[in-house]
């Protein structure tokens, strides 16, 4: 599952993992991102995924790249930070950082909601 939030007052979208989460609500969440014209276009995103299980593959990553790539037409630039608390979550959110390397497009990951404000905080 899925719930997001956006913070006027930090200019953050909030997003919150729980649960088992799969490829097709990932991507249902790129895609309204996508279309939301009222995010500013300089998008700073933080997604706790601590209370979640990825529950898809290594080979579904692409899709996910795809449609984020498919996200950063509608904005300027997108900086992304997600805090994990599990291997499987870990090791995907790795791999996905390495697969989404562009110039409109900024992907770390944390262990800690602090760390991952932070940074965000200094982009």
């Amino acid at each position: 599952m899925l719930e997001k939030k956006f913070n006027t007052s930090t200019n953050i979208l909030e997003t919150t993992f729980k649960g088992n989460v799969t490829l097709i609500e990932i991507v249902n969440y790129i895609r309204a991102t996508k279309n939301n014209i009222q995010y500013p276009r300089v998008l700073k995103i933080l997604t706790d995924a601590r209370n979640s299980l990825f529950n898809f593959s290594i080979e579904d990553l692409n899709i996910i790249m795809e449609e984020n790539y498919k996200s950063l037409e509608n904005y300027d630039f997108i900086i992304d930070a997600i805090v994990v608390d599990n291997p499987k979550n870990t090791v995907l959110s790795m791999l996905y950082l390495e697969l989404v390397k562009t110039n409109k497009y900024k992907f770390e990951v944390f262990s800690t909601k602090s760390a991952a404000l932070n940074w965000l905080n200094q982009h």
